[in-house]
C-alpha cells in the first residue's frame, strides 16, 4: 500500500515530539499521523522522498533504533543478525535485493527504510507493507516557516551570541535546493551575517583577498568585491537609479556604467530598475 501524504486533510499541526519532525501542511501531517500507528504495528515500512525532506527524522520516531546505510550491503546484512528492528537509509542503494530478502527469511528483523529515489514497485512490495512519500518543501509551504524558525532558534543556541541581532525570515532568501539541508545552511548564514560588525566583515575580506592577490593589477580587478554588494544594496534600498546617484553622491552616467560593468551582478529581478 502506498500513501500519498497529501491524502488527508486535518486542522491540528502534529510535532513528533522524539524527534521534532515538524508538520504544517496537509501531506507532513498525513506522514506524522502514519509513523505513529506504526509505531504499535509490527509492520515494515518505506518512506520515500528527496533528500533533506525528513525521512530519517520520520523513521526514527516510528522506532529508535539502529541505522545503516543501504550502500554497504555487508554491514546491512550484519545489523540484520544482531537487531530486531533496523533502519536502513538509502534503500534504493541495496546492491542485492535477492540476498537482502534471503538474510531476512533466515533472521527476521522489522524493517523501516528511507529511499530518495523510486524503488521497483515489484522490490518495494516484497519488503514492505506500507509506504509513504514525502514531498520536497517547496510543495510544502506551511513546513517551510516552521522549520525556519527551528533553525533559526538552533543557531541561537549554537552560536550563542551576546546580545544577538535577530533576522526577518521574510527577508532573506531560504534556499530550498536541497530541502531542509539548504534551508538550514540559508538560515544560519543569514543569522550569522546579522551579527558582522565592520570589523568582522573587514577582517573576512582580508583573509579572502590574501587568496587572491598576486595575479598583477590586482586592485583594478578586485575591486567589484567592494562595488557589486554596494550597488546591489542601493537598489534595494533606494529602487530608482535617481535615487542611488543622489545618496551615492556619483554622477548618474558613472552611476549607469559601474552597472553596465557588473551587469551580470543583476540579473536577479529584484535588481532591476
Amino acid at each position: 500500500m502506498t500513501i500519498a501524504a497529501a491524502d488527508m486533510t486535518t486542522k491540528t499541526a502534529i510535532v513528533v515530539a522524539a524527534t521534532n519532525f515538524i508538520a504544517n501542511s496537509r501531506s507532513s501531517k498525513e506522514a506524522g499521523r502514519l509513523a505513529n500507528l506504526l509505531k504499535n504495528l509490527n509492520l515494515n515500512a518505506l518512506i520515500v522522498g528527496e533528500k533533506g525532506v525528513g525521512k530519517i527524522t520520520l523513521a526514527r520516531n516510528i522506532v529508535d533504533t539502529a541505522m545503516v546505510d543501504g550502500a554497504d550491503l555487508n554491514a546491512v546484512l550484519s545489523a540484520i543478525g544482531s537487531n530486531s528492528t533496523l533502519i536502513i537509509y538509502d534503500f534504493h542503494k541495496i546492491s542485492n535485493y535477492v540476498v537482502l530478502k534471503e538474510a531476512l527469511l533466515k533472521e527476521p528483523a522489522r524493517i523501516i527504510a528511507a529511499a530518495s529515489k523510486k524503488i521497483d514497485e515489484s522490490i518495494a512490495d516484497a519488503f514492505f507493507g506500507l509506504k509513504i512519500f514525502i514531498p520536497p518543501l517547496s510543495e510544502r509551504p506551511e513546513d517551510i516557516e516552521a522549520l525556519a524558525q527551528k533553525f533559526l532558534y538552533e543557531a541561537k543556541e549554537l552560536f550563542a551570541y551576546e546580545n544577538a541581532a535577530d533576522i526577518d525570515l521574510g527577508k532573506i532568501h531560504l534556499d530550498l535546493s536541497q530541502n531542509a539541508y539548504s534551508l538550514r545552511q540559508s538560515v544560519y548564514m543569514a543569522f550569522i551575517a546579522a551579527q558582522f560588525t565592520e570589523k568582522d566583515i573587514m577582517d573576512i575580506l582580508e583573509k579572502f583577498f590574501i587568496t587572491k592577490l598576486g595575479s598583477g593589477d590586482d586592485y583594478r580587478k578586485l575591486l567589484y568585491i567592494f562595488d557589486t554588494p554596494l550597488l546591489r544594496a542601493g537598489f534595494k534600498k533606494f529602487r530608482s537609479q535617481l535615487a542611488m546617484s543622489k545618496n551615492f553622491g556619483l554622477n548618474r552616467n558613472t552611476l549607469r556604467k559601474k552597472i553596465s560593468e557588473l551587469r551580470h551582478f543583476f540579473k536577479n529581478s529584484e535588481y532591476k530598475l
